[in-house]
């Protein structure tokens, strides 16, 4: 997976935007800019803290960002669910861009094997995400709390994908730290109307050096752990970002679920635990 140089390239993601090249190589690229010139929206800037400020700012530049080219790769879902039961799904990712004049473009999610699932995410600047799954009992356009719902059985939400939580009205800046050894801006996240048992708050670390979201816990409406997220192998190769493979824990329930991508060495277990960033 190449995490391409935060300047260069759009396309926000924990999971939204998974901007995949060539085999062998998947991107997550992020934007990191605190001083952004845009519309915070919402409630005014007299209402909110500093912190509040850069944080939506922050938030707004990630949700805008757009990846600069089509993509296309293919990786696996290694599921690990609360019962320890192990299923595998070959996935494949693709991302569509609009004209270079245009702000709009489409992710793809899609299981490949006898379970069918097709996610379409499309995303366009200043404007919500809208999402379209195609499962085996058949089609539906989802939104806002709707996406708090797995993606093929796996850990990770649809919501996950599109980066949802970027796109609630509370956004809050609390602090710079090192963090599994990168140095990251913590970005707090608060949903005022959580789905029930989904997300009311997320706290995001994004390293400042590749633009990358390297851990996102995030917490129910009784303020509990309820998933985490980690990037494994962080490590940059011939000027881009690369990462193996992406992990998602249910803290509530003990599952798990680890998304390789195609081109690296495969581990034998999703309970393999990840490896320090940057070594």
């Amino acid at each position: 997976m190449i995490i391409r140089d935060k300047f260069q390239t759009g396309g926000a993601a924990l999971l939204r935007g998974l901007n995949f090249g060539r085999r062998g190589s998947a991107a997550l690229p992020i934007a990191m800019i605190l001083v952004f010139a845009g519309d915070v929206s919402a409630a005014t800037t007299n209402d909110l803290s500093d912190a509040q400020i850069q944080g939506r700012q922050l938030a707004q530049q990630l949700c805008n960002a757009r990846p600069a080219e089509n993509t296309t790769n293919t990786g696996v879902l290694k599921i690990r669910d609360a019962k320890k039961h192990r299923l595998e799904i070959p996935v494949r990712f693709q991302i569509a861009t609009a004209q270079a004049d245009s702000s709009g473009w489409k992710a793809c999610y899609e299981t490949t094997g006898t379970n069918h699932w097709l996610l379409t995410i499309s995303h366009a600047a200043n404007q919500p995400n809208h999402y379209r799954l195609v499962r085996p009992d058949g089609p539906a356009d989802l939104t806002g709390n709707e996406t708090a719902i797995p993606f093929a059985g796996s850990d990770f939400w649809i919501a996950d994908f599109g980066l949802e939580f970027l796109f609630w009205p509370e956004q809050k800046i609390l602090k710079k730290e090192f963090h599994k050894n990168c140095a990251c801006v913590v970005l707090e996240s608060t949903n005022p109307h959580p789905a029930t048992n989904g997300y009311a708050r997320v706290v995001s670390w994004i390293d400042e050096d590749s633009g990358s979201v390297i851990e996102a816990q995030a917490y129910d409406g009784s303020v509990k752990p309820l998933k985490d997220f980690n990037l494994k192998s962080l490590t940059k190769v011939n000027g881009h970002w690369r990462v193996e493979a992406v992990i998602m824990e249910n803290d509530q329930t003990g599952s798990r679920t680890r998304l390789e991508f195609d081109g690296f060495p495969s581990t034998n277990s999703p309970d393999a635990t990840p490896e320090s960033l940057k070594k």
